[in-house]
């Protein structure tokens, strides 16, 4: 008698160790990575201090159902390493635990091979990982290395520092509301470059690196500007002083969105993944510097303050405290 087939399989598709086979196991000229994929973990030679971020991405919560593979690869990249940028960290492995509903194999090619050259871009290895079957689920757990008394922290902010983010806020809330077809944009230029930053972020992993020894503190704006800076400021035990009229708005946003509304994405929607950060006053210019050579632009937005709040401010008169941005419960 036959095997029976598991529900949602068919016998042709491959299986389990099959799919890590043909489409995750690579060899790798990393000399540190002593075993990679194919055993019970992976062996790696480390030399200092190691950074290590876990991400998961949930089908219908942190993309939408429906999302091509390859695009859904890079962003499951990206915003895992926006983490290591938050913390100045180099990215060097990664770890990859894919749950899925069933063995399609053009999506797991589109999938691995997008993955590859994502990571490719940051040198980066995959060294293991977990497969398993169920609701479409992406978790992915990075290692970088950082000098230990150079990595960037939450907790280094202190009352004058000044607050930067860097790129434009609020692009990938308004391309979420396009994907969700909340609203419409005639402007379909504008509305495929915010739907661009939803789903493909650019991690700052070169920023991060660049403002070793320079930022006081940093975190990476996923959650949204003022949920993430009033966490970072919670850290340092400090406020903090946003004046709105600063923020970087994306001229795309503003053309799909109009003004008011481009700034309350800017300040609370999330997925942005730039970095915000501190440094004292007389950093500024060595701010602008190191990231004016990576072809990164960086705004001064505000400045920390004594107390524990976050107050919004547009060109010098208080407008209220922020507001919260996501989060899952």
């Amino acid at each position: 008698m036959a095997p029976e087939v598991p529900r949602g399989h068919s016998p042709s598709a491959p299986g389990e160790f099959e799919i890590i086979r043909d489409f995750f196991q690579r060899q790798s000229a990393d000399a540190d990575v002593l075993l990679g994929i194919g055993d019970d973990a992976a062996l790696l030679q480390v030399s200092g201090s190691i950074a290590v971020a876990t991400d998961t991405l949930v089908a219908g919560v942190h993309f939408l159902t429906g999302m091509s593979p390859a695009r859904l690869a890079q962003r499951a990249l990206a915003v895992n390493l926006s983490d290591m940028a938050a913390m100045g960290a180099q990215p060097r492995w990664f770890t990859l635990a894919l749950t899925l509903p069933n063995a399609d194999v053009d999506w797991l090619s589109a999938f691995s091979m997008s993955l590859h050259a994502s990571a490719g871009e940051y040198q980066m290895t995959l060294v293991g990982g977990d497969l398993t079957r169920g609701p479409l689920t992406i978790t992915l757990q990075l290692i970088g290395t950082v000098p230990a008394e150079l990595a960037l922290r939450r907790d280094g902010a202190r009352s004058g520092d000044l607050v930067f983010v860097t790129g434009t806020v609020g692009d990938a809330a308004g391309g979420l509301r396009l994907l969700q077809q909340q609203v419409e944009c005639d402007d379909r230029a504008s509305a495929n470059e915010l739907v661009d930053r939803f789903e493909c972020p650019t991690p700052r992993v070169s920023a991060g690196i660049a403002l070793r020894g320079i930022a006081s503190a940093a975190i990476d704006i996923s959650d949204g500007l003022s949920a993430d800076l009033a966490r970072l400021c919670a850290a340092s035990g400090c406020g903090a002083r946003v004046d709105m009229a600063k923020l970087p708005i994306s001229d795309a946003l503003q053309a799909c969105f109009g003004k008011d509304a481009s700034i309350e994405m800017a300040m609370t929607g999330g997925d942005d993944y730039e970095l915000l950060f501190t440094a004292a006053p007389a950093e500024r210019e060595r701010v602008i510097t190191a990231l004016s050579l990576l072809d990164v632009t960086a705004e001064c937005i505000g400045e920390c303050i004594a107390g524990n709040a976050v107050n919004i401010h547009n060109n010098g008169r208080y407008i209220s405290d922020a507001k919260p941005g996501y989060t899952h419960f």
